[in-house]
């Protein structure tokens, strides 16, 4: 559900949204999500001194909640 959440979000935000690319790797006690964009859509996604990237940080950690997992946020470049 998570990675589809990250996808669903990014896709709205970038103007390439053909180029996201969300990579799930289950751990133990964690998940991280990937988070893989254009270059030129990298600034969108984490937005002035980071904001967009917060609040994608704090809707996973809601929606992980229910799972019981600790939920990582990555956006690679």
């Amino acid at each position: 559900m998570e990675k589809e959440l990250v996808d669903y979000v990014a896709r709205a935000l970038v103007d390439d949204p053909e180029d996201v690319e969300v990579n799930l790797i289950e751990g133990e006690k964690s998940t991280i999500l990937e988070l893989r964009v254009s270059q030129n859509d990298i600034g969108k996604v984490i937005g002035k001194h980071g904001r967009i990237a917060k609040a994608m940080r704090t809707i996973l950690s809601a929606a992980a909640t229910k799972t019981g997992k600790r939920v990582v946020l990555e956006i690679l470049d």
